[in-house]
């Protein structure tokens, strides 16, 4: 009998995924967010109570299907929304790709930091991929609506601790996260975290603002604009001083 400890509550599935961790990869986009970060182009994500309960058997099944497709590289990643609200049954979901030998990766704002994520962390996460929301606590405030920007340091600790991969990701948004004191302040922060593989940049775009109309929601980021090329160019080179490897998505 399906009960709700063997299903995970699923926004989407993308099967050919290259932009959610290396290779080619399965992402399954998991429903609910505590966060309502300003830029978010998935908004649809946000509800707890959306998205539909799938079986984990049937996701396994499908990412062992894709397998053909992963190669060396590839595999699982869970996304959202955000992931770790659903901390618990991903337990099962990721023993179940180790078995069959899928790498597994997270996307992760850091918000969730209980026993269940730190068995996650510990013995079943590949990668985790953090995302940096602003270094500053009145600016997390601001683009997330949410306070305690600590939370999401304190989970880069714990991964650093493990010893285990990790990818930094953090939106560009001209004058306010991108600019040269929080690159720095952010290059500062992380300079000596050895599990730390790369950032990637995602600059802001607006192509999700259909959907908060859709939702009858206020997109409060009419007036931002996009990064120029100079911009981006400028936020690379200040990075490269700190990170191994910085790319731009």
């Amino acid at each position: 009998m399906k009960t709700l400890e063997n299903t995970l509550r699923v926004h989407s599935v993308e099967s050919f995924g290259t932009h959610d961790g290396p290779g080619i990869r399965m992402v399954v986009f998991l429903q609910g967010c505590k966060l309502k970060c300003l830029y978010c182009h998935n908004p649809d994500t946000i509800d707890t109570h959306g998205g539909t309960e799938i079986p984990i058997e049937n996701l396994v099944k499908r990412a062992i299907n894709m397998k053909p497709y992963f190669g060396k590289e590839g595999g699982v990643t869970v996304s959202g929304g955000e992931p770790l609200l659903q901390s618990k049954e991903l337990i099962h979901f990721f023993q179940c790709l180790k078995a069959e030998g899928i790498h597994t990766n997270i996307d992760t704002n850091g918000r969730v930091l209980n026993h269940f994520t730190e068995q996650l962390l510990d013995d079943y996460a590949d990668l985790v991929m953090l995302d940096i929301k602003h270094m500053h606590e009145d600016g997390y405030q601001m683009i997330t609506g949410q306070k305690n920007n600590t939370t999401t340091f304190n989970f880069a600790k714990y991964r650093e601790a493990s010893g285990k991969p990790m990818w930094l990701r953090y939106v560009l948004i001209p004058e306010l996260t991108n600019t040269p004191e929080l690159l720095h302040a952010m290059g500062k922060y992380f300079k000596n975290y050895k599990t730390i593989e790369k950032i990637e940049l995602q600059p802001y775009h607006k192509l999700g603002v259909h959907k908060w109309e859709k939702l009858e929601w206020q997109y409060q980021l009419h007036d931002a604009r996009e990064n120029t090329e100079a911009e981006i160019e400028s936020a690379v080179n200040i990075l490269q001083l700190y990170f191994k490897e910085v790319k731009v998505n």
